[in-house]
């Protein structure tokens, strides 16, 4: 049955792959709030905008006569919240702004939420779910062995985490408190199309290609757990429309890989797709320079996503190896949206330094 899903930040990178998706896999009516904040951007999502099951409302999620506004138009049966600073290295040089929106913003429409559900009959209510997407920074710092799982005690190392932590308490809380009905997922790196630049995998591609250097910090050493955006795309969907009520879905790429080794993988297909390298270089790998740390830089995160492959029947259609290259693909073949979404407030620099 067609249902109406509210999504939260769905011009953003995981955002629009989950809008696509939507619009393009499912029949239902898909309703995109967003801020449009430098990170959210309408040409991610030029394919379906002339859909007539998807609507776009520009809205901050802090705003709650706005969100009770969008609620009482469209009469949503679930909320897929992703709207969030999400940039650790942005959450250290400025951390304001990720209180407010990842904290204060979900508290925003949590309490919008509970009021819009109250007012509900009981066939609708029996329908509907509020979604909160978040992050395995949450955890902290895996060590060298093992992999988080959904009861792995929180443990927040920089304030993007902290504040993503917080928003997942709050969650919880509407759900106990408030009979609130919640499911929440915490996933690992995101990557592939429509990613905005300052994030690891375009920002070394975009780099690359001009021949700038290729910026790795330490000793490059550090381990994540790498999950194709449209594969995440379909375990949210699953999660949201299969779930159960008050669970916790950790999704994962079962991809570890280190930093250095994702860069070297992306200078090698460079190195094979591209003939006519800048400033006469041989290969990619030259670019690669290494940069002081991050503070508080977590040295390896790792999902066990055996949870939502055996109750949902969840698991990753691409390998890191088939995903880089899709990804990779994709930035030399749509370079004008790179260019597009680049304004003059971010040109790549190093961030978060402090």
């Amino acid at each position: 049955m067609s249902k109406i899903i509210f999504v939260t930040g769905g011009a953003g990178f995981i955002g629009s792959a989950l809008v696509r998706f939507l619009i393009n896999e499912t029949e239902h009516t898909v309703v995109n709030f967003d801020k449009l904040t430098y990170a959210g951007n309408l040409e991610s999502l030029a394919c379906v905008e002339q859909n007539e099951r998807y609507h776009f409302v520009k809205g901050d999620i802090c705003d709650r006569e706005i969100v009770n506004a969008t609620f009482a138009k469209f009469q949503p049966d679930f909320i897929m919240h992703l709207a969030a600073e999400s940039h650790v290295d942005r959450s250290i040089d400025g951390p304001g702004e990720f209180i407010q929106t990842n904290v204060v913003g979900t508290y925003e429409l949590l309490e919008a939420a509970r009021t819009y559900y109250d007012s509900l009959g009981d066939e609708k209510k029996a329908v509907f779910r509020f979604h909160h997407i978040s992050t395995d920074e949450v955890y902290g710092d895996l060590g060298e062995t093992g992999l988080f799982i959904e009861e792995t005690p929180y443990e927040p190392s920089s304030p993007y985490s902290a504040s993503k932590a917080a928003s997942d308490h709050l969650v919880r809380a509407w759900n106990r408190t408030f009979q609130l009905p919640v499911v929440l997922t915490n996933c690992s790196n995101n990557y592939g199309p429509y990613h905005f630049p300052e994030k690891l995998i375009p920002l070394i591609i975009l780099n690359a290609l001009e021949g700038k250097k290729l910026p790795v910090y330490g000793d490059g050493k550090q381990v994540r757990d790498w999950l194709f955006v449209e594969d995440h795309a379909r375990a949210l969907y699953k999660v949201v429309s299969e779930g159960k009520l008050g669970e916790t879905y950790n999704i994962g790429g079962f991809n570890e890989k280190q930093n250095i080794e994702v860069v070297t993988t992306i200078c090698n297909h460079l190195n094979e797709l591209i003939t006519d390298k800048p400033d006469g270089l041989d290969d990619f790998k030259e670019l690669i320079t290494f940069v002081q740390d991050r503070p508080g830089h977590d040295l390896r995160y790792a999902i066990d996503a055996s949870k939502i492959n055996k109750e949902l029947g969840w698991q990753p259609l691409e390998t890191f190896e088939s995903g880089i290259l899709k990804t990779v693909k994709w930035y030399l073949e749509n370079s004008q949206w790179c260019k597009n979404v680049q304004s003059g407030n971010y040109q790549r620099e190093r961030l978060g330094s402090a």
